[in-house]
């Protein structure tokens, strides 16, 4: 159902594509070698599947604790800061300590951040949908005062120049992350996401914590019956979603920008949404459906210098994708619930004493009988 989706938008773009007297099949073949046409674009495919993943990561163990985490977009934001932050007052430190530190940093602060919606949705019942998207709108004014005040996280240069570009100064390098093809962006964290993917499937499927997340998504009254603290495990759902989201960010700053810049987020943490439902909540169905979204907006790039397609419809295009994913889910859901309830009619059926299935004696007929 989900490639369906992705097909049906395609085939909706392509309509548009028509209308503004586009070749379709030249602009999707413009797309496509975008992003698998060269080792350049394959490069930067990868490198736009690695925020995906690690969001689209925490976005599943988030959904499967029945958490909705739209605050992906504000977790990674002050993941950037806290890392950027760490790296720049703890400079001296050699790269073996201070990477891992300053990644772990942003990290903590998606954690921290979305902690907050999840101890408000687990304790007093606050709609987590409202708290996480309120919270993605104070981490972006956050950021902008950060890196508007000279005093704060305005790149010292900038002050001087009296440019005052709304960017951080640069971390130091013997922290940033290794490039895995010369002359590209493609970074190691996108080997650490991966093998970050392998250990979520581990917590979900074969540790008790994952058992009791997932039981909790599947039915959280049948989990609290079973002694199993659901606001506990809620918040804990949601914290690691919110971890996952600002490593994110964290590698966005050490591998790609290596400072905060206005604009970094880039939508990935609305867009890993859409990737772990494509995925189906499943860290390893995670990973193929990031390097599909990578590779969308790679090759939308490219289409849109080719063929002269306005900025808006590559925005359309992906919001078609992003409704039809979201719909089809919401109706294979319907469609199994609806299958699941007609399996237990049956059985019920199937099982129920002759006593029970008899249809029962006339009035009248009772009191002869007697």
């Amino acid at each position: 159902m989900p490639f369906a989706a992705v097909g049906a938008a395609l085939i909706l773009g392509a309509l548009m594509l028509a209308v503004l007297n586009v070749n379709p099949l030249l602009a999707y073949q413009s797309m496509a070698q975008g992003a698998f046409g060269s080792l350049s674009g394959i490069t930067q495919t990868l490198t736009k599947a690695t925020p995906l993943l690690l969001v689209g990561l925490g976005i599943a163990i988030a959904f499967r604790a029945r958490m909705i985490n739209i605050g992906g977009e504000g977790q990674l934001i002050v993941g950037t800061l806290a890392t950027t932050a760490v790296a720049l007052a703890l400079r001296d430190l050699p790269g073996v300590l201070l990477l891992p530190l300053a990644a772990l940093a942003g990290a903590g602060a998606g954690g921290v951040w979305a902690f907050i919606p999840g101890i408000l949705k687990a304790r007093l019942g606050a709609n987590e949908i409202l708290t996480t998207v309120m919270l993605n709108a104070i981490a972006l004014q956050l950021m902008l005062l950060l890196l508007s005040e000279p005093t704060l996280m305005l790149d010292p240069a900038q002050v001087a120049a009296g440019t005052n570009i709304p960017q951080s100064d640069r971390v130091p390098q013997h922290v940033w992350l290794p490039r895995l093809v010369p002359q590209t962006l493609f970074h190691a964290g996108f080997i650490v996401a991966l093998v970050l993917a392998v250990l979520v499937y581990v917590l979900l499927w074969r540790t008790t914590w994952g058992y009791r997340i997932r039981a909790i998504g599947e039915n959280p009254h049948a989990a609290r019956y079973a002694g199993i603290s659901v606001p506990r495990y809620m918040t804990l759902a949601m914290t690691l979603s919110g971890m996952f989201c600002g490593l994110a960010g964290a590698f966005e700053v050490l591998g790609v920008h290596r400072r905060v810049v206005e604009g970094i987020s880039g939508g990935y943490g609305f867009n890993g949404i859409v990737v772990a439902l494509f995925g189906g909540l499943h860290p390893l169905g995670v990973i193929p459906s990031s390097m599909l979204f990578g590779a969308l907006l790679v090759g939308a790039d490219k289409m849109q210098r080719d063929v002269q397609v306005p900025a808006a419809l590559i925005t359309a295009l992906n919001g078609l994708i992003v409704l039809f994913v979201v719909g089809s889910a919401y109706w294979v859901q319907r469609r199994s619930d609806r299958r699941k309830a007609i399996q237990t009619a049956r059985q019920l059926e199937r099982h129920a004493p002759a006593a029970e299935l008899a249809p029962a004696a006339p009035a009248n007929e009772v009191e002869v009988r007697s």
